[in-house]
């Protein structure tokens, strides 16, 4: 896949999971205000639309809720999962990443 330009920049996000991983089926890597990207040993399908409630770890633990749609699925040994835009966001949930991204 080519190097594309990203539209929003990526927040790294819950680092604290990566010395879990083999115990973690499905953890957020990464979040911007489009989207989010999933490590996960079974990625869904492109254009699967899917539910979202996961935890963030900022000071302490958050929670954003939405919907989304798979949008991108990579199946790159030691960084398979799926990238998932927002299709729509809780109010709270688009509070906390505006707070994520100005930090």
């Amino acid at each position: 896949m080519s190097q594309q330009r990203r539209q929003y920049d990526r927040i790294d996000v819950n680092q604290e999971f990566r010395s879990i991983d083999e115990f973690v089926a499905e953890y957020v890597t990464n979040i911007s205000h489009g989207g989010v990207f999933i490590r996960s040993k079974n990625p869904l399908p492109v254009g699967t639309r899917v539910n979202l409630k996961f935890s963030i770890i900022v000071e302490d633990f958050e929670f954003i809720e939405g919907e989304g749609e798979v949008v991108r699925v990579d199946t790159t040994p030691g960084n398979m999962g799926m990238g998932v835009a927002f299709t729509r966001l809780t109010s709270a949930s688009l509070d906390l990443i505006n707070r994520l991204v100005k930090l």
